[in-house]
Parts: structure tokens; sequence; C-alpha cells
């Protein structure tokens, strides 16, 4: 079973409907003996850094997350992503959950074309730096989906994927030993997402 953490802040019902659509058995939950009785774990996110932090805390699931993060396969996706890393400075510096090396910060700072959009909205290719078993059905150069202002950053030894937007590099996909994260949106992504989705449940 896969466990979606439920957290106020996901996009929950798309990325259990694709999970589903794949045949997977999933729940959504907040219940500690769940996330621990799963096979494998997603985090899910939407929203600003600082209040998702605010409202996992809330859960009481942090030191849970952690400890599963141990032994089991853990996927965050889009917030979900950036809150597994040392620490965000979205509206401030907020600590993340450490399961990653590296921190989220602002995509229009470091852009040098001030005309491009922030957020960055929309299709980009995805180009693999680093193979791993979540690409096994997925192709260098495919097309994701993104919705995001913030990213990733001073993480290259996790990275597996980036994409790029201007002259930044944006932090795709990475890796911390049974911690993935993608920052783009595999249920929103058709087909590669679903084939990025199947080879996590398959982990």
């Amino acid at each position: 079973m896969i466990a979606i953490v439920d957290y106020g802040v996901g996009n929950l019902f798309s990325l259990s409907s694709s999970l589903r659509a794949l045949g997977m058995e999933t729940e959504v939950t907040r219940d500690a003996g769940r996330l621990r009785s799963a096979g494998k774990i997603i985090l899910p996110g939407v929203g600003a850094f600082g209040d998702a932090r605010e409202k996992l805390d809330g859960t009481g699931l942090v030191p849970i997350l952690r400890e599963e993060a141990a032994r089991k396969p853990l996927l965050g996706i889009c917030l979900g992503m950036q809150l597994l890393f040392d620490r965000g400075f979205e509206y401030g510096e907020h600590p993340g959950l450490g399961l990653v090396p590296g921190q989220v910060v602002s995509l229009r700072e470091d852009l040098e074309d001030r005309t491009l959009k922030v957020p960055h909205m929309g299709w980009n290719s995805l180009d693999i730096v680093r193979d791993d078993p979540l690409f096994k059905y997925f192709r260098d150069g495919e097309y994701v989906y993104y919705v995001h202002s913030f990213y990733a950053r001073d993480c290259g030894a996790s990275t597996l994927g980036v994409s790029r937007y201007g002259n930044v590099a944006v932090t795709g996909a990475v890796r911390n030993g049974n911690v993935w994260g993608a920052q783009f949106h595999p249920e929103k992504s058709g087909d590669a997402g679903l084939r990025l989705l199947r080879a996590f449940a398959e982990l």
C-alpha cells in the first residue's frame, strides 16, 4: 500500500486517482500507524514552505516520516519535495525535514532574464543527470509539468534530473537514500508522469 500524507496542503485527489489508475493500492491518511504499515509514502504539497511545515508539525507526523524514510521509499512532490531539504527561504527562513541536503530558494532572484514569468508554470523537459530506478520507464528529455516559484539549490550530490528555465538549472528530481523528490507534478504530467509513478511504486 502507498500512503499519501494528508496534512492539509496537498493535491490529494488527482494524485490518489493517478495511482489507482495504475492499479496501485493507495490510502490518504494522517494516521501514524497507517504510515508505518505502508510499503511506501508520498508527501505531496501545494502552497508556501513555512505554512506547510507548520501544518505538518501540527499533525505530529514529522518524527514518523523521518523514521520511516530510513526504512522504506518516500517520495516528495512539488512543495512536498521542497520540505525534504534542510531549509526553505520563502517568506523568511524555515526548517525543512533534513532528509536531503540543500536549501530551497527564490527562483526569481536567481533568474537573469527578468522577463521570464515566476511562478515557473507549464511543461518543461527533464534532463536526466544521474540514472536511477525512478527513471525505469522514463526517457531523457521527456516533458513534465511544473508550478513553482522556489527551487532546490546546493544539492548537486542528490540531483537526478534538471530542467532549464532561462539561466537556471531547476532541480527537477532528487534522491538521498530511500528518499526521492520531484519538483514537477507527476500526476499532472500525462503518460510520462504516470510511468514515473509506476516506477516509484515498484521500488
